[in-house]
Formats: structure tokens, sequence, C-alpha cells
């Protein structure tokens, strides 16, 4: 018995066999190669970047449409930048984009945060809301138009509330209305990006606030909100592109009216470009959007200290 117990309890040694570990799969799982990223960079390059230098040359020439374009140097730009309507379409945009995060900002972090949670009938509740978001801009844009037409629409039925019914005939009540549509039409796609952080969120820290003693109010202000941090940057910047870019809601709702007083640059580029067959101005107003988009941008990440955060967990550092 002894003498089983004890070669039992020999340790196993393996002769002949190098200790070097063995080139395999499992030695090399790590970051893919570079090929990985080339269909990318391939479909980025050929869909991105060439637009965007056909534009920038463009910018550059004078063509209707028709025939080879000319090469007139600067003039479209000091067209563009003399022009008083193009002025006013950036302050318009600007405008627009500074009510689209006032207003969806607040609201999609309330929204998202309690569709995080466990409440009774959350799960109807949110898929019912987030509805806008599988309609096109197109669809919400057409169903807004009928709901507030001033002659069959809520409006034209409720002249107590909104006078003479049309939304459309003053530039305060016409930017009113795009920027409600855009609220209406956006927010749940910021309410389902903050709803999967605040899930992130380790439930550890609410606990340690309740044992301190801290309510609800004191727990979202100390402790959500710090940790939707990097959501909140991602958010701002994605409704910032996404209000220089907005074109179909004015396009379809005003027309860039009434006169030009919601002609934003988006809409003006497309007037200038499509109607008035002015390429080359066109494709000047789409670089400086382009340029105002990327600017707004990296000012955005360089002051909020988003591109310093390495921490895998949100909001941590």
């Amino acid at each position: 018995m002894t003498t089983q117990m004890t070669r039992a309890s020999a340790p196993r040694t393996v002769t002949g066999k190098s200790s070097r570990p063995v080139r395999g799969s499992a030695a090399h799982v790590g970051r893919p190669g570079f090929a990985w990223a080339v269909p990318a960079t391939l479909f980025f390059a050929l869909f991105a970047i060439a637009p965007l230098v056909m534009v920038a040359v463009l910018s550059f020439m004078s063509w209707n449409g028709l025939g080879s374009p000319e090469f007139v140097g600067m003039d479209n730009w000091s067209r563009v930048f003399d022009d008083p309507v193009m002025i006013q379409s950036i302050w318009l945009t600007l405008l627009l984009t500074v009510l689209g995060v006032a207003l969806q900002t607040p609201l999609s972090i309330l929204l998202g945060v309690w569709a995080a949670g466990e409440q009774r009938n959350r799960a109807v509740l949110s898929a019912i809301y987030f509805v806008p978001l599988l309609l096109s801009s197109t669809a919400v844009s057409v169903l807004w138009r009928a709901l507030l037409d001033p002659n069959f629409g809520v409006p034209a039925q409720a002249t107590w509330l909104f006078g003479d019914g049309n939304l459309f005939g003053k530039q305060s009540t016409a930017i009113g209305v795009l920027a409600f549509v855009s609220t209406w039409q956006f927010t749940p796609l910021h309410t389902l990006i903050y709803q999967g952080a605040a899930r992130a969120i380790p439930q550890v820290l609410y606990q340690a606030a309740e044992i301190d003693g801290a309510g609800r109010f004191r727990q979202f202000f100390h402790i959500t909100l710090p940790q939707l941090r990097n959501s909140i940057i991602t958010s701002v910047i994605l409704m910032v592109v996404g209000g220089l870019t907005t074109f179909e809601t004015v396009l379809i709702l005003t027309q860039g009216g009434p006169g030009t007083d919601t002609t934003i640059s988006a809409y003006y580029m497309y007037q200038k470009a499509f109607k008035s067959f002015d390429f080359g101005a066109g494709a000047a107003i789409a670089l400086v959007l382009v340029v105002a988009a990327t600017i707004i941008s990296l000012v955005v990440v360089r002051l909020s200290g988003y591109d310093k955060m390495r921490g895998t967990m949100e909001g941590m550092s």
C-alpha cells in the first residue's frame, strides 16, 4: 500500500520534449493583421474619400451638369461667402443644431435611464416609443406635414391654441416645427445609446450609495451622469453631425420658407446644385459643411477629454 501511494504521488516528468512554447493557433491569438482591414479600407476610400476629393476639386470649377467643367479658381468660394442667404443659412443650421442638442440630450438621458430599469410594462412602452426610429426621415416629414397642414391638419382645428393655424407662415414657428420633428424622430436613437450605457453601470455603486444614505436624485447626479460621460459625448457628436446635414425635413416641411427663413446650408446646397445647376457653388457649400462638422466634432472630443479615456468601463479612466 505504501509503495502504491508513493508511486501515485510522485510527480510526472516528461523527457525528450522541448520547453519552448508550441507554435499553434493559441500562441498567435491577438489582433488581426492589416489584411483584415483592406476590404473596409477600400470600401471607405471608394465611397467616402474619393467623392470627397471630387467635391473638393469641383468647388474650384464652373459646371452646369453639361459639357466639361471649367476651372474658375476661388470664384465659387467668394460668391458663396458674399451671398447673404448663405450666411443666414449657416446661422440657421447652427441654431437648429443647438436646439436639437438642447432638446434631445436631457430627454434621451432621462428616457434611457428609465428604460434601463425594471419597471412594469417597460419593454412594451420602450418598443412603442422606438417606433419613430424605424421610419425614414422622408416618411416622418410627410407624416408631420399632413398633421400640421394649416388647412386640414390639427392646427386648423385648434385655432385657440395655434392662432391662424399656419405654423409654417412665420420663421419662429417654422423653426420650432423643425426642431420638434427632429426631436421626435431622433430622440429614440439616443435613448437607445443611453439605455445600453446605463445598464453597463455596476450596481455595486448604487448599493454603496444607498448604504451611505443617498437618494435617487443624488445617485442620478453623482453616479449615473458621470458614468454616462462617454455616451453623452458620443451622442452629442452624432447630434451635431446630424444637425449640420439635415435636409429631408426642411425639403418636405418648409421648402426653406417662408421665403428663405428656414433655408439651412444643406438645403441651400441642394438649391444651388440641383435647381440653379451651379454645381461648383453647391460643391463649395458641401465642403463647408464637411469641414464644419469635422472641426466641431474634434473640438467637442478635445474639450471633453474623450480622447484621453482609456478605461473599458463607461465613465472610468
